[in-house]
């Protein structure tokens, strides 16, 4: 690097303050897009624990009922119209990323109600999802910072193997 005066330095480091203000907000958009299509593609089929969060419940035998009367497949959880669904939306605010959504139907479907068991499928995607979403925002940052061709838009950490 050539010498550099201290007021180019310092709008050396400024411009940095930038890139990974920049970085950290797309990296968040990509991190959740990510978890809002797992979520998405998780409704309307049964899903493994998660974390601390239990195997989904067997719908129940009257709500299947109700289901093919409603002219619905009968073995579909958290799903009928799609619109549940659907309303998964997401969004970036500075450094938070956020996946959820505004349906009541989708906050008993995901806590539980006196009626139905708790089917996390908001922290299940993101549980799931943990590991792809810190690579998304890690090779995001190396790659805005130091270029998409380091290390495989990585930088390797001493004893990581």
């Amino acid at each position: 690097m050539p010498d550099m005066t201290p007021v180019e330095f310092a709008a050396l480091l400024g411009g940095m303050v930038v890139e990974i203000e920049n970085a950290a907000q797309e990296g968040l958009e990509r991190a959740t897009k990510l978890v809002q299509r797992e979520v998405r593609a998780e409704l309307g089929h049964y899903q493994e624990a998660a974390g601390p969060f239990p195997a989904w419940a067997e719908l129940a035998e009257s709500t299947k009922d109700d289901r093919v009367r409603q002219g619905y497949p009968e073995n579909e959880p958290g799903l009928r119209s799609g619109e549940m669904r659907d309303g998964i939306e997401r969004n970036v605010q500075g450094r938070t990323g956020r996946v959820g959504s505004n349906d009541d139907k989708m906050v008993y479907f995901e806590l539980g109600s006196a009626k139905q068991p708790p089917r996390a499928a908001l922290a299940g995607a993101l549980i799931r999802k943990e590991e792809d979403v810190a690579r998304v925002i890690g090779r995001h940052f190396v790659g805005r910072l130091f270029g998409e061709d380091v290390a495989n838009g990585s930088v390797p950490v001493i004893g990581d193997e």
